[in-house]
């Protein structure tokens, strides 16, 4: 009895030293180089260890297979006679005959050493060993390096073996597993070499943004329905003109009865071929070139694509078929580099405006239209929700429209209701209420986006726009290019001269797509053009008339 107590003993440990290398071999596939090297250059001796194993990673894996083989085999040769020496007394206590005792013992004694040696040898470890691979790469990592030294020519040989039959298959065989990262892995390496002074914080964004463009879809980038500027088909060239006169843009959507019925689309130059004395009696559907017409789920790679090869602006259709925005080429351009700015855009709100201290604690004043992952820069990690603005947050967590004052809290921050419009807070501020949060970003605050002007007076039917180059001109009394928009997005009605409601405007403006800023009308909506209230910008534009 003792014998076999002692050979299952022996057996458990080699169950154990198995588990140690199936976990070396999952740690060491399933860690994040970039992570390991981090921890290395903080002064992690382990995590050391960590770097210079990956760096031969194929030997490494030779050697954990040897040690699983190894003790696999050892196990079965001490636990399946041992069990079934220890299961022949129980089994005979059954009455069995003795012609069916010693077989059944012995299958018996197989099966349990096999479920222990899977369970315990191979299970446990490496699902430790992928829920949390750096730690368990480190802890692995020295003794496996030096079981793989001491058996270095063994491993050689069998290595140099294997490699002779992969070549007579007609594959040659590669001595390192192959190095290629996962995008998360190359954005952690980035942001690590910028924090180091490696690589130009500049770089870091731009190849970070880069990465990260292949998971937005034109709903990310586009102008919202609620503040794009079309035109009617029975519009004439000089309402082209005058349009582009009070907003600083060069191309509009053309549509039939009502927004959702694109039909075309207008740019300045082909109003400005029409001769003068001929303007008014042209309507912009005799010119308009049909529309590039995409839905709003499309990735931004193939938008590109069909925007540079067609016209550099298209209308985003939702799955209902209705207009759900326009997205221009210099919207995904600012995807990767930043607000893209020339002489037709005023000077912006920086995304991130540094507040004055609330109680001594650091504030920030946002536009609504922000992204809530860009408030990940000072350290607020908004929850996930059906919302992708500061906006959308807010509503949210009040659980109903906003209106100025309104408060609501998140851990380590409150948000003030600063401004709002349209039943959508535009300009939200965040109090740090939690010391302890980290701020990722600057101490400076970025470089400014735009800047609040006193909006226009309000006046009857038609407001008043400011020209490109700053001054104030009248817009016409009765311009088919007016809307209204009901409360909330893609719930527009339009309307084929002005009215009192004011219009929710954006197209591309010469050379690109701008904001044109809002313009005071009696029933109080404001007309907002460009980027500055779609998701992915910030600034508010609409307390600026240019």
């Amino acid at each position: 009895m003792t014998i076999p107590l002692l050979l299952l003993a022996a057996a458990f440990v080699l169950i154990l030293a198995n588990g140690f290398f199936v976990a070396a071999e999952f740690g060491l596939v399933t860690v994040e180089r970039a992570e390991a090297e981090k921890a290395a250059a903080e002064g992690d001796r382990r995590a050391r260890t960590v770097v210079e194993a990956l760096k031969q990673l194929s030997f490494q894996l030779s050697g954990t297979q040897l040690g699983i083989t190894i003790t696999s085999l050892v196990v079965g040769m001490l636990a399946e006679p041992a069990l079934a020496e220890l299961l022949r007394g129980p089994l005979a206590a059954l009455g069995l005959p003795e012609g069916v005792l010693s077989p059944l013992a012995v299958v018996v004694g197989m099966l349990l050493a096999s479920a222990i040696q899977m369970v315990i040898g191979e299970l446990v470890p490496k699902n430790w060993a992928v829920s949390r691979p750096l730690q368990v790469a480190r802890f692995v990592a020295g003794p496996q390096h030096v079981f793989a030294r001491l058996f270095r020519p063994v491993i050689s040989a069998l290595n140099t073996v294997a490699n002779r039959l992969v070549r007579a298959l007609g594959v040659e065989p590669a001595e390192e597993l192959a190095s290629a990262r996962t995008p998360g892995e190359l954005v952690s390496l980035a942001r690590h070499s910028a924090q180091a002074g490696t690589l130009e914080q500049d770089t870091a964004d731009l190849f970070v943004r880069t990465l990260s463009l292949g998971d937005l879809t034109a709903q990310h980038v586009m102008t919202p329905r609620v503040k794009v500027s079309a035109l009617q088909s029975s519009a004439t060239a000089e309402d082209v003109v005058n349009l582009t006169r009070a907003t600083g843009l060069s191309r509009f959507p053309v549509y039939r009865e009502k927004i959702d019925e694109i039909v075309g689309m207008v740019h300045l130059k082909d109003a400005l071929a029409v001769p003068v004395h001929d303007r008014l009696r042209t309507t912009v559907g005799r010119i308009a070139q049909p529309p590039v017409l995409v839905p709003e789920t499309l990735p931004v790679r193939p938008l590109l694509t069909r925007l540079r090869s067609e016209q550099p602006i298209a209308v985003v259709v939702d799955e209902y078929g209705g207009t759900a925005g326009v997205v221009t080429l210099e919207d995904i351009v600012e995807e990767l580099v930043g607000e893209v700015r020339d002489e037709h855009d005023g000077l912006d709100l920086p995304e991130l405006a540094v507040a004055p201290p609330e109680d001594g604690r650091p504030s920030w004043d946002v536009d609504g239209g922000l992204r809530v992952d860009v408030l990940r820069r000072i350290g607020l990690d908004a929850p996930e929700g059906p919302y992708e603005t500061v906006a959308g947050l807010v509503a949210d967590l009040l659980g109903r429209i906003p209106a100025p004052g309104d408060r609501t809290d998140l851990p380590g921050w409150r948000l003030t209701v600063r401004q709002v419009d349209h039943y959508h807070a535009e300009r939200v501020r965040l109090t740090r209420t939690d010391p302890a949060v980290e701020t990722h970003a600057a101490s400076s605050p970025p470089a400014p986006r735009t800047a609040p002007a006193a909006s226009a007076p309000a006046r009857p039917a038609a407001a008043q726009a400011s020209a490109p180059g700053g001054s104030s001109a009248p817009a016409p009394a009765a311009a088919p290019w007016s809307m209204t928009a009901a409360p909330g997005p893609g719930t527009g009605t339009v309307l084929p001269h002005a009215v009192p409601g004011g219009a929710a405007q954006t197209a591309e403006r010469r050379g690109g797509t701008a904001a044109t800023g809002r313009e005071a009308v009696p029933d109080g909506d404001a007309d907002t053009s460009g980027r500055a209230g779609r998701p992915a910008r910030s600034g508010s534009q609409a307390e600026a008339v240019r």
